[in-house]
């Protein structure tokens, strides 16, 4: 009793603490705050929402998917497919955050079809948008004004006859028909911002998000809580860096026993271009200027066979870069004036851009893929094919194998009146599968270019490694550290001085974000939150010369001066970003935590 009684004292007084605190962060005297989500400024011990009804409603599923994209959608089909066949009822939820289904896909992309043969072998009959099968393909090293052509051997990672160039926004929408025409049930404009878990520490679930926050953390309203979804089995199938994944990795030691993962960020444009300058099926992909040896990167340039002549043109650059000073978007900008490719985009217009983070670490990055409760599949835990720079068919893939371990798990009588469950098997299998043999063949690719030469030693041992035979060696190469911690600081960097753009092959920051489409609701907290909001200038700015105004491709994050006195402070611009996570990674402080924002918000691409 004297222990019960001492506990509640402790809990009053810290109750206490938080409204005192939550008054002055809010007073008119105060500094504005640049975090006001409650991920990070708790509600509790606010008044403003002590007489605010917190109850969600709930519903439950057998399964519950997060991510309406390749993987998440193809584990929904396989589901279906499998409760048909034994003629078994199943219900299986699909959430995504984005509007619509597809619009905030964003790829390359070529498509290698195998796993979709697998999944749905009449794909063709039913009309499956994958219009341009490859006819041609280029790859080339660039100097800053020429170019040397490199061939393309069969078996060699960019040789792609037999794929398809797809517009994956386009791709991933004709999926979610599938998925709906088999029953299930698909729930755009849903982000799920909350775990849940059983009393015994198992997942339960997903919360979607609250909507109606006001700016300052307050509620309006027109405020309403989330909804609980509850279900035995939940997927987890986020894409890349997902902010859901994150925190099952640290639950349950997901990482223990894989290297850190490492990431690039692929920046991407559509441009219609001068019939005579459109070759439909022709990939080109090239490596070299405008990057140095030491940072990683390469483009591509797929033309597609629509009824306009357009092409896909994109940039990525590792994300173990070290100058704080590089941009990612203005080295695309620059890149794009390459005598090479400007013949092509001259006289064209540019239709689309957009960005996104992408897994590069490949098979020895992988976690675990299980846990009490769910499973991780597709983009999330990082099953991309760097050298081929292909990551669907695996995703889909590996949603395939985890679909078919849950419905066995489901179908298991042992487990009829469990409240959840573990797919152990799915770990098994997707190491028997086709997926793991493709990455173990290609584990080394990618850390090699962490040597003393660069790209060039990198190009040299892939070289090497396809000719002698690939996956023999018995060793595996390490990344090493996080790409966070490979920023060097600005006092031991050099600026880089970039081209202002023409406005007719290369454009400003603003004018293409404008092309995104991207919209959020101005009077929500920002979803770009800050573990403490005084590390942006005491060490990102007064360190790295603020890093995040330039690796973000968005202008989300922005060093402005102080109102009064001397100094800058970070402005975060929350209505620009596009759902990228570049800044959740590349944070040399570690400092910023991606949450979903309000439902709906984010880019509204149309088949990037």
């Amino acid at each position: 009793m004297a222990f019960v009684g001492k506990r509640c004292t402790q809990l009053a007084a810290r109750t206490l603490r938080n409204a005192a605190r939550i008054q002055r962060l809010y007073s008119d005297s105060a500094p504005q705050r640049i975090t006001t989500h409650y991920s990070v400024v708790p509600r509790e011990g606010d008044e403003r929402w002590a007489d605010v009804d917190m109850e969600r409603y709930a519903d439950e599923a057998d399964v519950v998917i997060v991510g309406g994209g390749p993987a998440g959608l193809s584990a929904s089909i396989r589901l279906m497919q499998l409760a048909q066949e034994q003629e078994k009822e199943i219900r299986v939820m699909v959430v995504e955050k984005a509007a619509d289904i597809g619009a905030h896909t964003l790829s390359g992309a070529c498509l290698e079809p195998h796993a979709l043969e697998e999944l749905i072998p009449d794909y063709k009959d039913r009309g499956a948008p994958l219009n341009t099968p490859v006819k041609e393909d280029k790859f080339a090293f660039l100097t800053e004004k020429g170019r040397i052509n490199i061939p393309i051997l069969p078996g060699m990672p960019m040789h792609n006859h037999g794929n398809y160039i797809v517009r994956l926004g386009h791709f991933v929408r004709w999926l979610g028909e599938q998925a709906e025409e088999l029953g299930v049930e698909i729930y755009p404009g849903t982000p799920a911002s909350e775990i849940l878990y059983n009393e015994d520490g198992s997942v339960a679930g997903v919360a979607t998000s609250d909507v109606g926050i006001a700016k300052d953390g307050s509620p309006k309203d027109s405020f309403a809580r989330g909804m609980e979804l509850r279900a035995k089995c939940t997927i987890f199938a986020e894409g890349c860096h997902g902010h859901l994944a994150k925190q099952l990795y640290t639950k349950f030691n997901l990482r223990e026993n894989c290297e850190p993962q490492t990431y690039g960020i692929g920046l991407k444009e559509l441009w219609e271009v001068k019939p005579e300058n459109h070759h439909p099926g022709r990939i080109e992909h090239t490596v070299g200027w405008p990057l140095d040896k030491n940072t990683y990167g390469g483009s591509f340039l797929y033309h597609l066979d629509e009824e306009q002549p357009l092409v896909s043109l994109g940039f990525v650059i590792g994300l173990d870069y070290t100058n704080p000073y590089l941009s990612p978007f203005r080295e695309f900008q620059k890149f794009k004036h390459h005598p090479s490719l400007e013949k092509t985009l001259r006289g064209g217009s540019r239709i689309s851009y957009g960005a996104r983070a992408l897994n590069e670490g490949g098979l020895q990055c992988i976690p675990k893929l299980t846990f009490p409760g769910g499973c991780l599949v597709g983009c999330s835990p990082g099953f991309m094919n760097v050298p081929k720079i292909k990551g669907t068919h695996n995703a889909m893939k590996s949603a395939m194998v985890a679909a078919e371990s849950i419905f066995e798990c489901l179908q298991d009588e042992k487990n009829a009146e469990a409240i959840s469950i573990n797919p152990e098997s799915y770990e098994t299998n997707i190491r028997n599968s086709w997926v793991w043999k493709e990455l173990h063949a290609v584990r080394n690719v990618r850390p090699s270019f962490h040597t003393p030469l660069g790209l060039y030693g990198g190009l040299l041992y892939t070289g090497l490694f396809y000719i002698l035979g690939r996956g023999k060696e018995p060793w595996t190469l390490k990344h090493g550290v996080l790409d966070s911690e490979r920023l060097k600081p600005a006092a031991e960097s050099k600026p880089i001085d970039y081209p202002k753009p023409d406005g007719e092959i290369s454009f400003d920051l603003l004018s293409s974000v404008a092309l995104t489409g991207t919209n959020h609701e101005h009077d929500q907290p920002p979803h770009l939150t800050l573990k403490n909001d005084d590390v942006p200038v005491e060490r990102n700015y007064g360190i790295y010369e603020g890093p995040e105004g330039r690796f973000c491709p968005a202008g989300v994050y922005e060093y402005v001066p102080v109102e009064v006195g001397e100094g800058v402070r970070l402005q975060i611009n929350a209505q620009n970003c596009i759902h990228c996570k570049t800044c959740d990674i590349k944070c040399p402080s570690q400092n910023i935590n991606w949450v979903v924002p309000e439902a709906g918000g984010g880019p509204a691409y149309d088949g990037m």
